[in-house]
């Protein structure tokens, strides 16, 4: 039983990760409020997206702030 509610609450402490970092790398253009309330799918859409645009920086050596 310990272990179920410890699972659940790293599964929370990664979901808010999550959610915090779409919130920072938007910008500003997606309040947490609207993060909580994508789907799984449109999360992993926009994590995606993320990452496709930190390698893009990566290989074009711009700046990333």
């Amino acid at each position: 039983m310990l272990k179920f509610f410890n699972d659940m609450e790293a599964d929370s402490k990664n979901l808010r990760n999550e959610l915090l970092k779409i919130c920072w790398f938007m910008r500003g253009g997606v309040s947490y409020q609207e993060a909580l309330n994508m789907g799984p799918e449109d999360r992993m859409i926009v994590g995606n997206i993320i990452k496709e645009n930190m390698d893009t920086t990566k290989k074009t050596g711009q700046p990333f702030f």
